[in-house]
């Protein structure tokens, strides 16, 4: 039996790709197996090619799979663009309508389905992908009432007849590939799966959940992929829980908003993506000369301009961390699951209100988008921070106003919220005493930029770097963030295989740099290799940047045409770097 097998989908957008994958998923994961998921879809609503890639596994996995076993084809394009990725005892399963045909030099098996006619006969085209699904999930031998379960839930809400029609379209599709294959197919057949409940979700579903957890009751944003799904799980949350969310004209209401919110006490957000980043520039500036706690989710893309909108690529770090004019205590977090993406948000509206300024939460395409299995989640480690947030506050002399912005030890002042007794102060963008009045003092100046400027020299976060340090002198440090973790630690698999040893360090806290946490692991590497989605080695330049003493250690592996990393592509490069001398 397999441990672990990888499936696909394609077609034309609006063709039901998706909610094939979700249902077969779906299916799969009440099963208990481990899943990893990829989208490929074009910046369009309908048309366009676009393909579903699931890694199903015995066994916990954050990567996507070099190769692929079963392919589903709605057109020949998807048959065009995915067989060479199958590999030799491939299998895929095709719509009879368009006479498919296999790829000059590519020898799989080849299941001519009559999907569509299938369909058709029960009542209408749209359920074709019903038909697909129990075709696929056939070949894999899998309990077909497992399935059934996930379509009648899927729809359910349509009524019975519907269901009853779309269950027929599960089984026919089921019966015709049986006949055609002989039979499931044992060489697909999975390993028992540990049946044990995960959940299965997308990393914009667990920023939203963490936001909930957090006390976030306010978000202010604009569709954006691929940030919207943020947005579309806290329309449908927030207002139960007496919150609210706005769909603003453009970015720059958007973070206006959630300052506007943070000023008054509540806990808000806003996310988008570098397009829309870089519209909020001005307003991160404002977060940070007020001082007012404010949370931003970036979730990359291709970029520049509108780029590759629904493309992966991490090519906003020097954006987040260098974007606003004059200078600002900020934040920038980098989780790199969706567990991390959980909590950290969580801690991001702690910091924020601990530091009293912006803290942005940094996602890319894949992590935001592709679905991955994470144990349920921990409530208990949540705790809520409010840092210098004040209960009470002693009346003023001589009706002095509150000293919003003094000047503390720790350069953190009290803060109060409108309409707070005692607590009344002005509030401005530009420069301002203690009490917030205007002040153009070069005196006052210094004492409140070094006041600002000082806040996160002691800030404390947790785990700003997560490190497998498995060797005292290994021949590779790998560096990676976000969705690349996954895919590093597969390709450190096969290069123990060949005795190559190596360290994996991935960075979490982007600004301000960890580098007391990164020293140590960069000691005790000879070759350093800095995995990353852009063009110019933004993470690299920044390590560099803090820790010039290890320049010429480090090489650079990008990739930047729109597709996350394989892990033959990060194993190849760093053999290429292991035969490298420094």
């Amino acid at each position: 039996m397999k441990r672990e097998l990888s499936w696909k989908i394609g077609g034309q957008q609006g063709e039901g790709v998706e909610s094939t994958d979700r249902i077969f998923s779906t299916a799969l994961n009440r099963l208990g197996y481990y899943l990893y998921g990829y989208r490929h879809f074009s910046s369009r609503i309908k048309g366009g090619h676009t393909n579903n890639k699931i890694r199903i596994s015995i066994e916990p996995l954050r990567a996507i799979a070099d190769e692929l076993d079963i392919l589903v084809a709605f057109d020949q394009e998807s048959i065009d663009l995915n067989a060479t990725e199958l590999t030799g005892d491939g299998v895929i399963v095709a719509d009879a309508k368009f006479n498919p045909v296999l790829p000059t030099g590519v020898e799989v098996r080849l299941y001519s389905v009559p999907i569509t006619q299938i369909a058709e006969e029960l009542g209408t085209s749209l359920m074709k992908n019903m038909v697909a699904t129990g075709a696929s999930w056939a070949l894999l031998g899998l309990p077909l009432e497992v399935l059934n379960r996930a379509v009648e839930e899927e729809f359910a809400r349509k009524g019975l007849q519907v269901v009853a029609k779309n269950l027929e379209a599960v089984q026919r599709g089921a019966e015709y590939v049986l006949e055609l294959a002989g039979g499931p197919l044992d060489e697909f057949r999975l390993g028992q799966a540990d049946g044990k409940q995960k959940l299965f979700l997308i990393g914009n579903d667990a920023i939203g959940l963490g936001a909930v957890a957090a006390g976030c009751r306010f978000m202010a944003a604009y569709p954006i992929t691929p940030a919207s799904e943020i947005m579309e799980y806290l329309i449908k949350v927030l207002p139960k829980l007496g919150g609210t969310v706005i769909q603003t004209e453009d970015e720059i209401a958007a973070i206006t908003m959630a300052i506007g919110a943070n000023y008054g006490g509540a806990r808000a957000l806003t996310a988008s993506a570098g397009p829309g980043l870089s519209l909020m520039m001005e307003a991160i500036g404002l977060a940070g000369m007020t001082e007012t706690p404010v949370v931003i989710v970036d979730t990359q893309r291709g970029g520049p301009s509108t780029g590759l909108p629904t493309k992966q690529e991490q090519s906003d770090i020097n954006a987040m961390i260098y974007g606003t004019h004059g200078e600002i205590p900020k934040i920038v977090i980098a989780p790199s699951t969706v567990e991390e993406c959980f909590y950290d948000t969580v801690e991001a509206f702690n910091l924020a209100e601990i530091y009293q300024c912006p803290v942005i939460l940094v996602t890319d395409l894949q992590l935001s988008l592709g679905k991955q299995s994470a144990e349920p989640f921990d409530y208990h480690r949540i705790s809520i921070n409010r840092g210098k947030l004040q209960a009470e506050i002693e009346p003023r002399e001589n009706g002095s106003l509150f000293k919003r912005y003094e000047a503390t030890e720790d350069g953190i002042s009290p803060r109060s919220i409108p309409g707070q007794k005692n607590g009344i102060h002005h509030v401005t963008g530009v420069e301002h005493g203690e009490d917030g009045r205007p002040s153009e003092s070069s005196t006052n100046r210094l004492k409140m930029m070094n006041k600002r400027l000082s806040k996160l020299a002691k800030l404390r976060m947790t785990d700003p770097i997560v490190a497998e340090s498995l060797h005292e002198q290994p021949d590779l440090l790998i560096i990676g963030m976000g969705s690349t973790g996954g895919t590093i630690d597969e390709a450190r698999n096969r290069l123990r295989e060949e005795g190559i040893t190596s360290n994996h360090v991935t960075v979490r806290l982007l600004h301000p740099f960890p580098i007391e946490e990164m020293k140590p692991q960069m000691d005790r590497a000879k070759r350093i290799v800095v995995v990353e989605n852009n063009a110019t080695g933004q993470l690299a330049n920044l390590i560099k940047m803090h820790l010039p003493e290890y320049a010429d250690r480090i090489r650079n592996q990008l990739k930047y045409d729109g597709n996350p990393f394989l892990p033959s592509e990060i194993y190849s490069a760093c053999k290429e770097m292991f035969a490298w001398q420094p």
